[in-house]
């Protein structure tokens, strides 16, 4: 049984971006990416919530910095070390304000990992439910996890600390 749970995620890490990522990248333009570096956990069954940092490198706009965490709601059975998400964003319009993707993102997602591991996950939201985060390479990690199900995360801007003169 836990053999064909474990096939059945690896296939949606990679059937179920592909499904979404034409629709969702016509809804807007590419803007830049976000990548995320994201903590170790172990998954409930039901569930898991794992914090992590990111950095938003815009085409045409100053580096961000975004701490969140990431919430699943589904079968997650499993521990996994530190991980590395990447994303394009995609928005409606390439002028992104300071701070455009802080917010709650909502999508699906899947990975299976058994030592070196893959995952992906695609999500909407941020202002006004207008941003696209969409895998542009698996989530690559360490452990042994079998996860699937809805995905939920938020996103906080950091603003940068001013600059001071004497």
């Amino acid at each position: 049984m836990l053999a064909r749970a474990f096939a059945l995620l690896a296939v949606l890490a990679f059937v179920a971006p592909a499904a979404v990522t034409p629709a969702a990248a016509n809804a807007g333009v590419r803007v830049g990416l976000l990548t995320c570096d994201l903590d170790g956990g172990i998954g409930l069954i039901v569930g898991s919530r794992k914090t992590m940092t990111c950095f938003f490198n815009g085409n045409a706009a100053p580096d961000e910095t975004y701490l969140g965490s990431t919430t699943k709601i589904g079968l997650d059975a499993g521990a996994t070390a530190e991980g590395k998400l990447v994303w394009a964003v995609f928005a409606p319009t390439s002028r992104m304000e300071p701070g455009a993707l802080e917010g709650r993102y909502y999508g699906v997602g899947a990975e299976a990992t058994f030592g070196v591991g893959l995952g992906a996950n695609v999500l909407v939201g941020g202002f006004d439910k207008s941003i696209n985060l969409i895998p542009v390479s698996l989530q690559g990690q360490l452990g042994a996890n079998v996860a699937g199900g809805l995905e939920y995360v938020r996103l906080r801007w950091q603003k940068p600390a001013g600059v001071f003169k004497n």
